[in-house]
């Protein structure tokens, strides 16, 4: 189609010596002015081409990409051409009325064109008709006959598709915020999904690229190097590049052209015009060789293979081997799961489960019951934060492995409790609710925009036993020396129990930073341990899955404190979950169906 699309030349007007109409028109006798019409202006169209659109995906706004990956988007249909007959360029007339004109019949049918001039006007967009022109000089000839038939609809025009740049742009800025500035992925990807104008497909297409591609990395960047004449690039440009690869290797309907075209024209918006180039070359050697990628071997380099197969780091991969074995310690590395749900609970000051089983079916969310009691599994859920009844108060997200802390601490009505690393406050509301909003429940966090978080919790549940404070939790307080009847520590810890929904934080720790996090949690054992009644209960919990953050350091912690114990869990907490206990219950995300968490609960004794 061509790029503009221009009027009729103007046709040539009688000359002298040929036929001409009788009589002019009452005001161009009156005038006598010359037939000097306003200058031929063309009317352009935007070029239309062929652009991939990408259609619908599995993946919910802010969620964990899994059950979406491998899906490709399909390709929409041409855009509609444009039709001159359909413009008003060839239009005709109805026969004239030859009372109103005096001109024969032979000379107007030799016309397209009404006599007024014998120009036609530029069409206004969308229609298929020649306005007048609004030049108060126009040369006024032969009116043309009254229209018979009703003028002809406007042709529909489709908006353009996306090329489906704009996901990638936003997807390859969280990308880079994650691994160039040390964000966190959800974080960092809710914040750009919150007011954005993508298309929910479009939102979708981010989530799941900005996931697979973090949670493949290691694997990404393996390919990689074996296309690449020099491995060591620009951080940027690796950042391009493996969300390219990721399109090409992971994403099975996504084409690999227009992986490549886009990672090019990235390249150009990050300022790095000249590499544009060089990535393209790389990305299409990747889509020559990819069938021909090798992969280390696990017989003679097995943790190599285990690392770059799930993208864990080879220090991690060789401490889950030494705590838990081959086949355990790769359940937990192939952190792939399909659907992951939402797990939410009632406010139980508000509702009961009947009343909440109620409010969900009002809903166009999925549920279902989930393994705990009084918790919901929600699919299809798309921003909750400005869902009424969640800004209203009635319900809470909070995951399984969490509420499973709580359900251990047991607290009752009336009791005085310490949640010592409290934030974002998912845990001290929970308790606080337990107790029917009875007791108090001090809420602590040595950070003061994260202790924020919590007094929004709080707000939000209308909740009047919780009491936010800005608190550094390894510094002893006298004056709460055995004050608490229970004393939750969810201590800091390497996260590598959540590496199914948050793929980034298997990048995060190290074997240095691992042992400084080790150190900070003897510390905090040691010293809210102090603050617990005789007879009070102490419960320690991580969302980690390595021994020396949990098993062992309990172990070290009763040979320090020999006026603690340990504890069975409750049987709040069900049997399915229980009878994996030992010292303190590790809940593994592959067999268990919830997060990898660990959880000890330790009973100050009496005498």
């Amino acid at each position: 189609m061509s790029d503009e699309i221009k009027q009729p030349e103007r046709k040539k007007t009688l000359q002298s010596g040929e036929n001409k109409p009788e009589h002019r028109s009452m005001r161009e006798n009156h005038d006598k002015k010359p037939a000097n019409h306003a200058g031929n202006t063309h009317r352009t169209f935007d070029k239309v081409g062929n652009k991939p659109s990408y259609g619908h995906a599995d993946r919910h706004d802010g969620e964990r990409r899994f059950g979406s990956s491998g899906e490709k988007r399909l390709q929409s249909g041409d855009k509609t051409q444009f039709n001159r007959e359909n413009a008003g360029e060839n239009r005709k007339f109805p026969p004239k009325n030859p009372g109103f004109r005096n001109v024969s019949d032979a000379k107007v049918a030799d016309k397209p064109y009404p006599a007024h001039g014998d120009r036609p006007h530029a069409a206004r967009p969308g229609e298929g008709h020649a306005p007048r022109p609004y030049d108060r000089n126009r040369p006024q000839g032969e009116r043309p006959a009254f229209r018979s038939a009703p003028r002809p609809a406007a042709p529909v025009r489709k908006a353009p598709p996306t090329d489906g740049l704009p996901a990638r742009r936003m997807a390859l800025d969280v990308i880079r915020q994650v691994t160039e500035n040390g964000a966190y992925a959800s974080l960092a990807l809710d914040e750009k999904l919150k007011n954005c104008t993508l298309s929910h497909e479009d939102r979708r297409l981010v989530s799941r690229l900005v996931y697979d591609t973090l949670e493949h990395l290691l694997y990404l960047d393996h390919a990689i190097g074996q296309v690449m004449a020099k491995p060591d690039t620009d951080i940027k440009l690796r950042n391009v590049l493996r969300l390219g690869a990721c399109q090409i290797l992971l994403e099975d309907r996504i084409p690999e052209s227009a992986a490549t075209n886009t990672s090019v024209n990235l390249c150009k918006e990050i300022g790095m015009e000249g590499l544009g180039g060089v990535c393209n070359g790389i990305l299409r050697n990747l889509v020559r060789r990819k069938d021909e990628l090798s992969w280390p071997d696990e017989a003679t380099e097995p943790v190599k293979a285990l690392s770059v197969r799930y993208s864990v780091p080879e220090w991690l991969v060789e401490r889950l081997l030494a705590d838990w074995g081959h086949d355990t310690a790769i359940a937990l590395m192939d952190t792939h799961r399909e659907d992951t749900p939402i797990t939410i609970r009632p406010n139980v000051l508000m509702l009961d489960d009947a009343a909440f089983e109620q409010l969900l079916e009002k809903k166009v969310w999925q549920h279902e019951r989930a393994k705990l009691p009084h918790a919901w599994y929600i699919r299809n859920m798309v921003d909750v934060s400005r869902d009424a009844d969640f800004v209203a108060g009635r319900f809470s997200i909070q995951n399984e492995s969490s509420m499973m802390s709580c359900l251990a601490a047991a607290p009752k009505r009336g009791m005085a409790v310490l949640d010592c690393c409290a934030a974002p406050g998912g845990k001290s509301c929970l308790m606080a609710e337990m107790m029917g909003g009875t007791g108090r429940v001090q809420s602590w966090d040595v950070h003061e925009h994260r202790v924020a978080l919590i007094e929004a919790q709080v707000r939000r549940l209308k909740l009047e036993n919780v009491r936010p404070l800005v608190r550094d939790a390894t510094r002893l307080r006298e004056d709460l020396i055995e004050s608490m009847d229970v004393v939750l520590l969810d201590a800091p810890c390497s996260g590598t129990g959540d590496m199914a929904d948050k793929p980034d934080v298997k990048y995060r720790p190290t074997p240095e930073s691992l042992t400084s996090l080790t150190e900070t949690q003897r510390q905090l054992l040691d010293t809210v341990s102090s603050y617990v009644k005789r007879g009070g209960v102490l419960v320690y919990s991580t969302c980690s899955v390595l021994k020396e953050e949990n098993e062992y350091q309990i172990r070290a912690f009763l040979e320090r404190h020999p006026e603690f114990k340990l504890e069975p869990l409750p049987e709040t907490i069900p049997e399915r979950f229980r009878q994996y206990q030992d010292v303190g219950l590790q809940l593994m995300p592959k067999r268990d169906g919830v997060g990898g968490f660990y959880i000890a609960r330790l009973k100050r004794k009496v005498l």
